[in-house]
């Protein structure tokens, strides 16, 4: 099998060099050119013809999302957007992805220069899942949110219901199409996606502005209510508990589980520890295996499950890898995810 082919766009010099360097390390991946800027880009697309692009999100001459939108129109290829973690950069590299882009990475700063191991793994594995996402799930979410749905009907639900949602690669648009199908009494929602801090508030506020729901991002102490979705912050575990024979989120921030904090696992464990037969929890599309044993769990204790058909996944690897142990109950493409949860929850008769 040959080699992913990544060609490198950014204004930085010295970032050219860390991303040549740290993703030339990795024997499937071969850089075949840097650009600059966007106008050397496009004549290196059409010289290389690579498999994957990295590409920053402020540059001069061109911007990255104007590029971006010029290039999932005209040649679309996975793109990974090379981010500044700010409270500037988070808005447009989500913007980034609602475009097309397949992933994003944040830039080094601070002690991660001094150390890049764990940097370059992280690269590695986010080029290496570009390289095989389904470029067609992507667009068909973009037409999605371009004609989006009639306002779902409200319904009477159970009672103590609780929906449970984990997500990574390709998540942050998914997430957005089932929230459009909740009523504004829905049963409560809890999000673990996997993003940094700063991006996670950033995505809450936004999903709050195109949801019929409220969407927050959690803090610990919040009592869960109806017709509200809870988002974990970026690097805290979110978990409920019973205070006063009621439910609240609570946040930590104990070990990485499954590589991850937020982990869908850590999630998932806590709500069926604390909800039961009346959890429904569902997968989406993302890398690696996070949220698999705890959706299980939940499986196997009488709640319900869904996770995400690969024909609709950016990344069929967290819904797989349920798929695979057994823990889904039903497998179904995005578009029907939020209808079958609120199914999951509604009174009968």
């Amino acid at each position: 099998m040959r080699n992913i082919r990544v060609l490198i766009v950014d204004d930085s010099e010295l970032i050219r060099q860390m991303l040549t360097q740290v993703l030339s390390a990795a024997p499937d991946i071969e850089v075949v050119g840097v650009a600059e800027h966007p106008y050397e880009a496009r004549e290196k697309i059409k010289q290389l013809n690579p498999d994957v692009m990295t590409l920053d999100v402020e540059m001069p001459k061109m911007d990255g999302i104007s590029f971006l939108k010029n290039l999932m129109r005209l040649r679309p290829m996975p793109v990974v957007m090379i981010s500044t973690l700010t409270a500037k950069g988070a808005p447009v590299t989500l913007d980034a992805l609602e475009i097309g882009a397949v992933d994003y990475v944040t830039k080094p700063q601070g002690d991660a220069w001094q150390n890049l191991d764990d940097y370059a793994q992280l690269i590695q594995d986010k080029v290496r899942n570009a390289a095989l996402a389904n470029l067609d799930a992507l667009e068909r979410v973009k037409r999605y949110h371009a004609a989006p749905p009639e306002a779902p009907r409200s319904d009477r639900f159970k009672s103590g219901a609780v929906i449970c949602i984990g997500s990574s690669t390709g998540g942050t648009e998914a997430i957005r199409e089932v929230l459009s199908s909740m009523p504004e009494n829905c049963p409560p929602i809890l999000m673990a996606q996997h993003i940094p801090p700063t991006f996670s508030t950033t995505f809450a506020a936004r999903l709050d502005r195109m949801s019929g729901i409220r969407v927050l991002e959690a803090a610990s102490g919040l009592e869960l209510e109806p017709g509200c979705a809870y988002l974990a912050p970026g690097d805290r575990h979110l978990r409920v508990r019973k205070e006063s024979g009621r439910l609240v989120t609570q946040l930590d921030e104990s070990e990485k589980v499954s590589g991850h904090r937020p982990s869908v696992d850590v999630l998932f464990d806590s709500v069926c520890e604390q909800v039961g037969k009346l959890s429904v929890a569902a997968l989406l599309t993302g890398m690696g295996s996070d949220g698999a044993a705890g959706m299980k769990r939940i499986f196997e204790l009488g709640g319900h499950t869904v996770v995400q058909d690969e024909a609709s996944s950016v990344v069929w690897g967290m819904p797989g890898a349920a798929y695979r142990l057994g823990a889904a109950e039903r497998i179904l493409p995005l578009n029907q995810i939020g209808r079958a949860l609120l199914e999951y929850c509604r009174l009968s008769g």
